[in-house]
């Protein structure tokens, strides 16, 4: 679950309007929910996001098999050539 910060803000009405906007389009209970879902579509245009424990878990588990079926070979640059094309 994601941890919550209570705050006080003040914006201008323009904002005010956009996040009762946002509000009535999600179906969302307040303003808060409204500016967490503005910022849950376009915040990743700003900061990346964690990754979540049952994404890292998944990818270290990947990264494992892979491992295990290649182990640590090395490609020579001819070989990195031929894959990409050149």
């Amino acid at each position: 679950m994601d941890k919550t910060v209570a705050m006080n803000v003040k914006v201008k009405d323009y904002t005010n309007r956009v996040l009762g906007v946002v509000k009535e389009k999600y179906g969302l209970k307040d303003k808060g929910e409204a500016l967490d879902k503005f910022a849950e579509i376009f915040g990743d245009d700003y900061i990346e996001k964690e990754a979540s424990d049952e994404y890292m878990k998944k990818f270290l588990k990947i990264e494992e098999e892979h491992f295990k079926k290649y182990g640590y070979k090395k490609m020579s640059d001819k070989e990195l050539d031929e894959l990409f094309g050149k």
